[in-house]
């Protein structure tokens, strides 16, 4: 699928730079080939500050690891996923891994979450009576991973960052609105096909006070201005993310783990994560920098803008939407197509906050059943893309809703 991908978007670059190249623009190869020396450069550029993110995070996570917060997760979630993963048997280890899971992509450390859910989806192999057919803990478990649960983007914040965002945090509150929303349906919809008992008392208990913070802070921000928004969001990210980081090193502390030798033991994965993927990250944004400058990417936006203008609807999303179609397909090719529109609109543009709103609401479906169910031999996914699509499309358009109502 990738392979396709890549390859695709060098073909359509190829054909739109001799359209132009023959309409009288001898000037397209230049600019064509220009662009790829310039987004390998930013590729590196990019990479420096992913290896300090990566290699941070993932030393932070291990001391939590060892401190017995995800354990302590694992206990506390354990009567629902006894309720939404009945199949799956109390202090299974696949739950343990399953929380592990949720955290790292919680913390918005989506390649730190791969190989954890890699794990978890092989320990419930081990309880599948059809090896070939995805069981319903397993479809849940991918749709939830689709859903992107991110709680605190730190990628998107790093994303932000490295192209000189005045706040990197900005997106905070757009992006837990619009992944609740991703989640909620990814959720519903599961539940729906599955047949899931979600007014269960149990896990209504969990649901329930969920669902009324939620509401009650919409309606604190439904009476705030954009100003106010952007405000509160930018509060907010920076506070939560320095309180999360105060929480792991005193836990770690009270509970005697040595943190700083911890810290080391897992930033030592985070640089090793973290530099396999530079050569991801050049090949697809030296794609994407090619489409761009070829003209192709121009005209499909124009396409989907004169739709958008027939409407009657503001077209400024418009050019948001490359990021939102590709994530489907690859979230390396998703994240060049973020910062290429960072690149070419500005960091704080509205086309680049949509962009870093749906990057962070979002997942990469096909890549994540591909790699997950692939990992373990599954053949027959059930209803696992129509449920995951949905929590997709779901996450867009609340992205897009939610960006009009804090920056709009």
């Amino acid at each position: 699928m990738l392979n396709g991908l890549w390859l695709g978007f060098f073909v359509v670059a190829a054909i739109a730079g001799l359209t132009r190249w023959i309409g009288g623009d001898p000037g397209v190869w230049a600019a064509m080939v220009e662009s790829l020396f310039a987004m390998a450069k930013l590729s590196v550029e990019v990479m420096i500050l992913l290896f300090g993110t990566l290699t941070l995070w993932l030393g932070l996570l291990r001391i939590a690891e060892k401190a017995g917060l995800v354990d302590a997760l694992g206990r506390a979630l354990a009567p629902l996923f006894a309720r939404l993963m009945p199949e799956v048997p109390r202090g299974h280890p696949a739950l343990g891994l399953i929380t592990l899971n949720f955290a790292a992509n919680g913390l918005g450390l989506d390649n730190a979450a791969t190989p954890i859910g890699l794990k978890a989806m092989k320990a419930l192999q081990e309880l599948n009576p059809l090896p070939h057919t995805a069981s319903n803990a397993q479809i849940l478990f991918l749709v939830l991973n689709a859903s992107s649960l991110t709680l605190l983007p730190v990628s998107i914040f790093m994303y932000r960052a490295q192209q000189g965002a005045d706040d990197p945090t900005l997106v905070f509150l757009p992006i837990l609105l619009a992944t609740t929303a991703s989640t909620l349906v990814g959720l519903l919809s599961v539940a729906l096909v599955q047949r899931l008992r979600l007014w269960d008392p149990v896990v209504l208990a969990y649901l329930i006070p969920g669902a009324l913070l939620l509401g009650g802070f919409m309606a604190l921000l439904a009476g705030l201005s954009a100003t106010a928004l952007a405000a509160l969001s930018s509060l907010l990210g920076n506070l939560t993310l320095f309180s999360l980081i105060l929480l792991f090193l005193l836990l770690g502390s009270l509970k005697k783990v040595p943190v700083y030798e911890t810290f080391v033991e897992g930033a030592r994965e985070g640089f090793d994560v973290a530099k396999n993927l530079l050569p991801y990250l050049v090949a697809m944004l030296c794609a994407v920098g090619v489409l761009r400058s070829s003209g192709a990417l121009e005209v499909l936006l124009d396409g989907i803008r004169w739709c958008v203008e027939g409407l009657g609807w503001d077209t400024r999303f418009v050019e948001a939407l490359p990021t939102a179609l590709v994530k489907p397909f690859s979230g390396s090719a998703a994240r060049a197509m973020l910062i290429e529109t960072m690149q070419t609109h500005g960091v704080d543009s509205f086309p680049a906050l949509v962009a870093a709103t749906v990057q962070g609401s979002t997942e990469t479906t096909f890549y994540v059943l591909a790699v997950y169910f692939g990992a373990v031999g599954i053949q027959r996914a059930r209803h696992a893309v129509g449920c995951a699509l949905a929590a997709e499309l779901a996450g867009v358009l609340a992205a897009i809703g939610v960006c009009y109502w804090f920056f709009g």
